[in-house]
């Protein structure tokens, strides 16, 4: 198994694998049934896709808002002394307007060949407030000791963006360092491969779906197909 290691020099900025806060940022417990509510949760590929990586946590006692007034970035925090470490103090800087930087302050260690990649937090997806800060995506390499700052996009003009104590802000995904594959199209025996699994897995939709299909509050329907396929692929892969 592959190791991640971190350390840190701020007050409770540990990282962990991001989580699905149900109730929460990912929505109600509400059951894949009739007369329920969409829930991003409901969804196979985004639930693995928002749990793949580290979520990071704001580790400050005040909130920060972020916000563009007459072009112009303004950051709004009761941040108090500066700490005795000589950190850069507030921790958070404008970076052009169109951005601003975070000294994060935490050291992540991943296997050689492997690089750390930021990106928003999951819930900036689902956010209907427009509150949640925008991580900018940026690639760290592992021989850097140090991942000195964060960058986010500035909010919209009249736009607000929120630090609260305790709320993840960011996650960090461990990819290779190097994207090392190339663009071809299909040949013919792979396209027309791919097209019948496609064809048997439409006509076999009914069984594969049998008992999981809802309609959801706003008419649309639901069934458990890909649910029901990545169970059985992950079951193959277990058993070799």
């Amino acid at each position: 198994m592959d190791k991640v290691k971190y350390r840190f020099n701020a007050p409770r900025l540990a990282p962990r694998r991001t989580k699905l806060e149900i109730p929460g940022w990912a929505g109600p417990r509400e059951p894949r049934a009739n007369g329920s509510h969409e829930q991003v949760w409901h969804c196979v590929p985004f639930s693995e896709g928002a749990q793949y990586g580290i979520e990071l946590f704001y580790p400050y006692d005040n909130e920060l808002h972020v916000s563009t007034r007459d072009g112009k970035l303004e950051l709004e925090g009761d941040w108090g002394p500066a700490p005795e470490s000589g950190v850069q103090w507030p921790p958070f800087r404008n970076f052009g307007d169109g951005f601003y930087t975070y000294q994060l302050l935490l050291d992540l260690k991943v296997e050689k060949g492997m690089a750390i990649r930021t990106e928003p937090h999951p819930r900036f997806y689902v956010d209907r407030t427009d509150t949640v800060p925008v991580a900018v995506p940026a690639l760290i390499r592992n021989w850097w000791p140090m991942v000195f700052f964060c960058v986010f996009k500035s909010p919209a003009e009249g736009r607000t963006h929120i630090f609260r104590p305790g709320e993840p802000f960011a996650q960090i995904i461990v990819i290779p360092e190097e994207a090392k594959f190339e663009l071809e199209p299909m040949s013919e025996e792979e396209a027309a491969e791919r097209e019948l699994q496609s064809r048997r897995i439409h006509a076999n939709r009914p069984a594969l779906s049998a008992g999981t299909e809802w309609t959801s509050s706003t008419d649309t329907v639901f069934d458990g197909t890909y649910r029901h396929l990545h169970r059985a692929a992950k079951d193959k892969a277990r058993q070799g």
